[in-house]
């Protein structure tokens, strides 16, 4: 009798914890929501790039070959950066937004 309140009562805990883990759950989903609600979009006009929705964070600008090439802080909610380059390809990265681009 000992036994089967033993086993009942930790499957009661058991069950209260998956429960208790669901709140988590929901708030890192929320969390996701927030980041995509976050729009960052990289506009190509010959040698510059328009970069809008991510202020205070870095556009990091690859060569096709793997090398990087530059670090560019952007400051404000939308912002021009020259790239000073030379013609080929390019890989854009800012947050979890990439573009490759061809400069010409």
């Amino acid at each position: 009798m000992r036994r089967t309140l033993l086993i009942l009562t930790s499957a009661l805990f058991l069950n209260l914890g998956v429960f208790a883990a669901s709140p988590m759950v929901t708030e890192m989903g929320v969390a996701e929501m927030v980041e995509q609600e976050r729009a960052i979009t990289l506009s190509i006009e010959g040698n510059s790039v328009q970069v809008t929705g991510a202020n205070g964070m870095i556009l990091e600008v690859v060569s096709v070959t793997g090398r990087h090439v530059a670090n560019i802080k952007i400051e404000n909610p939308a912002q021009r950066v020259e790239l000073n380059l030379p013609k080929g390809c390019y890989i854009l990265k800012v947050g979890k937004v990439v573009r490759k681009v061809t400069l010409r």
